[in-house]
Parts: C-alpha cells; structure tokens; sequence
C-alpha cells in the first residue's frame, strides 16, 4: 500500500538551526506512519537534516532536487 504524503510544508529561505527545529514541529503534529514533504532550499539542511531526523527514528523516504538551489524531503514520522 502506498502512504501518501498529508501535508507539504514550505520552508524555503529558512537557515539552520531554524530548518530543523520547524521540521521538527511539523513532524510532532502528524500521526505515527503519516508522511510529510518539506521543500528547502538551505544546503546546509540538506545535510544536517536528514542527519538529526535519522537521531529522532523518523525515516527519510527521499531527498530530490527541484532545482539548482531547491530540494525537498519526504519524511515519515
């Protein structure tokens, strides 16, 4: 069964640690097993990220390119 994502959260032009802790705060808002996607465009929070999301046991499902400077994470909680 495919999971679809519930919500897509913008968060261009926000820098590190901001990218981050607001990822954070979205993902405390969604259920167990629910996915969102957050476009960036900081590539510091391409890194960073999917790093500090991986210490908390939320999964990256995927990390993909829009553009040069943007990107966006599918995460599931």
């Amino acid at each position: 069964m495919k999971k679809n994502i519930i919500k897509v959260i913008d968060m261009l032009d926000e820098v590190c640690p901001m990218t981050f802790v607001k990822t954070k705060l979205a993902i405390e808002k969604i259920n167990q097993g629910e996915r969102i996607k957050i476009i960036y465009n900081s590539q510091e929070a391409k890194t960073n990220v999917p790093k500090s999301l991986d210490e908390l046991n939320h999964k990256v499902i995927s990390i993909n390119d829009i553009n040069k400077k943007q990107f966006y994470i599918i995460i599931e909680k």
